[in-house]
Parts: C-alpha cells; structure tokens; sequence
C-alpha cells in the first residue's frame, strides 16, 4: 500500500515540482495552505505517513502548524520535514526544538528529496516495528509477572486455609482507596504518576511471609499465645527479606519495590507502636499505610475460628476511632467517605 505524503505550500511551482518527484513512489497530495492540511486530517478524511511543510506561509505559517500538530495526540506522531529558502541556522534549531525530523532546502531536486523522503520513512517504520516488538514482549513479561505474582500468593493462602480470598479482596480494597486518593488529591506527588495496575498487583504479596510461618501456628482453631502471636508477626519481616533476596538477584524493579514495602509495612502504626520497624506517620511508606486499611478491614469483617465476623458498620467505626493512632488520619478520612465499596467487596 503506497504511503501518502501531504506537501504544504502556498507556491504552486514547489508544489508542482514536488508531486512530480514523488508520484511514481507516493501518494501525494498537494495543498496550499495549513489551514487546508488541518481540515483534512482532522475530519478524518486523510492521515498522513509525512508531511513536507514550508515555513514560510500566511495565516499559519510553518512553526505554528508544527505546534498545533504536536499539541495533538492523534497528530503528534506524524513526521514532519521542513521544506524552506532559510537557509538559517537559527531557523532550524526552532524547527528542530519543535519536532521537525529534516530540512530540505529549496529549491530542491527531486533525487534529493525523494532519497530524503524514502531515509525517514524507512526510519520511522522501523522505529515502529522496534516498537511493537518491544511492546509485544513487554507484554508477555508482564504477564508471565502477574502469573508468577498469582501463583505465589496461591501458595501462601492456601497454607493459610483461615483467610480464604483475603488477597483478593485486599488488592480490591488498595483500589478503591487509590482512586479516591486520585480523585481528591490526596498524597498526590506520591500516586500521580503510579502504574496503578502494577502498584496493586505486587500488594498480592504482602503476606509472603506467612510461608516461613509454622502450619501449627498459622492455622491453629483458638486464639494464639502471646509467643505464638511474637512468631507471627515475624512474617512481615520475613517477607522483606524474600522480596529482598529476590531484588538482589534480579534488580530493583518498581514491581519488586513496591512488593517489599506492602510486606514489610502494612503492620506498622501511624503512633509508631507498630512492627517490625517502629516507624512513625508519614516516614511509614505508602504501600504500608494503605495496606494497613485493607488489612485490618478484612480482618475484622471475616470470620474466623476464634471469632465472629464484625459488621461492616463496627469495621469502619473501629477503623476511624483508630485514625491518627494506628492508622494515617488523611486516608482515614478517605476511607470513611468510600466504605461503603469496601462493603460491597467484603465477605458475606
């Protein structure tokens, strides 16, 4: 399929000479203006694969349709080469900060330009190709990731028979408040820019820890001892430690990052009475303070062989009362305000 190449000029003779040199090899089509590109590219009728733009031209001339084509998402990959008489160096490295990809001085000859024409295409269906290949494999990383990711914490509740479905609903609940946290500004500069897919999926391994954790222990029917209770709370700690392993071998990925302080944070207290660090309000990390509302959540509205499930209603009283002492008072408020998609998630 031949490629189509817009020529925009306001000379006829420039745009006569340049449908001649590149007929035989393009689409070509020759327009007098930018205003008359834009009314063709953004109706949709015709999508150029390159655009041959003079400077030089009334109304709008060449820099601002250059401009106005990057500000545009759908435009802003369309390469663009200059065609001018300004043989300025100052002129070229405004055209350049603005994203034109050549200049071709005129008057030009046609084995110049349809040479130059054919470089850049060549170069730009490669970077494309590049480009799917990349993402292509990106994406089977990612998915053999979230399977490796699902296949571990498996093996972690499946050990814990007690908190059937507790990941899930766990990373549900780090969800919702994320979204709030969003969409009301709330430790903003640390959630803009998070994968939020990624940031939730390694919350899959808060509990990973569990797996050093005695079967005796952590399934026992009744209420643990205050020494088994010290053994326990060592799987946060412990899970550190793995994730930590795990990064040392293969690097310090975002995923693995993130991994490591949803397990080794999310039994730290805002009053810095909680474990394993000690660590008081804001120096806790974000993983561990959001875990920590999604954690305790579930923990109290779930039943378990050594008590009853709490009503939702009792969970979020508990969970509020304790803003400021066990749990950030700034999420705190977020997660009164969105409690009732926690109910909608919990247990039943």
């Amino acid at each position: 399929m031949q490629k189509t190449i817009f020529v925009v000029d306001d000379n006829d003779t420039n745009l006569s000479m340049a449908r001649d040199a590149l007929k035989e090899h393009y689409r070509v089509m020759t327009l007098p203006s930018a205003a008359k590109m834009f009314n063709l590219i953004e109706n949709g009728r015709v999508t150029p694969d390159l655009i041959l733009l003079d400077i030089k031209m009334p109304e709008i001339d060449g820099f601002a349709a250059l401009r106005r084509l990057k500000a545009n998402v759908a435009q802003a990959d369309i390469p663009v080469i200059f065609l001018t008489s300004m043989a300025d160096v100052t002129a070229e490295v405004r055209g350049f900060q603005l994203g034109a990809i050549d200049f071709i001085i005129k008057p030009f000859s046609a084995p110049v330009l349809l040479n130059r024409i054919k470089t850049h295409l060549d170069i730009d269906a490669l970077i494309h190709e590049q480009t799917q290949a990349l993402r292509e494999r990106t994406e089977q990383l990612q998915h053999l990731q979230n399977g490796i990711v699902f296949v571990l914490a498996d093996m972690v509740e499946s050990r814990d028979y007690v908190t059937g479905g507790h990941i899930e609903r766990t990373t549900l609940y780090i969800k919702i408040l994320l979204d709030a946290m969003l969409e009301r500004g709330v430790y903003v500069d640390e959630v803009y820019d998070l994968d939020i897919e990624m940031f939730v999926s390694s919350a899959r391994l808060h509990d990973v820890g569990k797996i050093s954790i005695s079967d005796v222990i952590l399934n026992k029917p009744g209420k643990l001892t205050d020494e088994e209770f010290e053994i326990m709370k060592t799987h946060a700690a412990e899970g550190e430690r793995i994730i930590g392993q795990i990064i040392s071998r293969v690097g310090d990925e975002e995923f693995l990052k993130n991994a490591r302080f949803f397990a080794g944070y999310h039994h730290e207290r805002w009053d810095g009475k909680g474990y394993p660090h000690g660590l008081k309000g804001a120096s806790i990390p974000l993983q561990g303070r959001i875990m920590s509302f999604a954690d305790v959540y579930d923990a109290l509205v779930s039943e378990r062989p050594y008590k009853k499930a709490l009503s939702h209603e009792e969970a979020v009283n508990i969970i509020v009362e304790g803003a400021g002492t066990q749990f950030d008072p700034f999420i705190a408020d977020l997660f009164y305000s969105v409690s009732n998609k926690f109910k909608a998630v919990k247990p039943n």
